[in-house]
């Protein structure tokens, strides 16, 4: 079974970029609204995981 190629964080975030859009600019209706709102919220908490791991590590280094 191929395994999904894991989402950079740059990606991710860009993605809620392009949601943010649609939802500013009144493109989705509401049931994909939902939809797109929870999707944001699931990569706005994979994009705070990635840096709270990335701080971490760093304070590794550095210290």
């Amino acid at each position: 079974m191929a395994t999904k190629k894991e989402q950079t964080y740059a990606e991710a975030l860009a993605e809620v970029e392009k949601i943010l859009a649609q939802l500013e600019s009144n493109e989705l209706d509401v049931d994909k609204m939902v939809v797109a709102v929870k999707r944001a919220t699931d990569l706005l908490q994979f994009c705070r995981e990635k840096l709270h791991a990335v701080d971490e590590e760093l304070q590794k280094v550095v210290d």
